[in-house]
């Protein structure tokens, strides 16, 4: 009997030990996934701009319609504890849905980058926007609002062209608008 309870006790305590290790070894790859979608949307953003953990300073932006598209957010990057850039959560009608983006702009008005979160348009057209360093995406960097260049369209891609420049144009008008609420220190503590 004594033999039995030694395997038994063995047993349960090699369990205990299996599910302990795969619930912190779950935990783990839940923790790693997080940060890699994290560094993901952060890629928009040089690596220098920033010492602070932008997504968890998120701007107090209601969701809003502004002109061609609609505002769902934003975060803010800081650097020595001063403003270096926003980063905007605009969501646009394509030709076949929504385009969901993430555009952001440096605090000297000048965009950085955009990246798109989600979208459903024609693999071979308008859906080339969510492939990373696409050229036409890469093209919107450094540009302002005060710039008089016209954004040029895709090639063959008019409706999700137009659906990407009118949002780039509403973030930096929103950011235009709003830029002493948005880099304004310590209030988004």
């Amino acid at each position: 009997m004594k033999g039995w309870a030694l395997v038994g006790a063995a047993a349960i305590l090699g369990g205990a030990l299996i599910l302990g290790l795969q619930y912190l070894t779950v935990d783990y790859a839940a923790r790693q996934a997080q940060m890699q979608h994290e560094q993901a949307l952060l890629d928009l953003l040089p690596s220098a701009s920033y010492d602070n953990h932008p997504l968890e300073q998120p701007l107090a932006i209601d969701s809003q319609p502004l002109a061609n598209s609609q505002l769902h957010g934003g975060y803010l990057a800081t650097s020595a504890n001063q403003p270096s850039a926003v980063l905007l959560r605009l969501q646009a009608n394509g030709y076949v849905g929504p385009i969901e983006l993430l555009i952001a702009i440096g605090s000297d008005g000048r965009l950085l980058g955009i990246k798109t979160l989600q979208q459903s348009e024609t693999p071979s057209l308008g859906g080339h926007i969510s492939e990373p360093g696409n050229p036409w995406m890469e093209a919107f960097k450094r540009r302002s609002q005060e710039d008089r260049a016209p954004f040029d369209q895709m090639t063959g891609a008019t409706v999700t062209s137009r659906a990407v420049i009118n949002a780039v144009h509403d973030a930096l008008r929103y950011f235009d608008e709003h830029r002493p609420s948005l880099l304004e220190p310590g209030v988004h503590e």
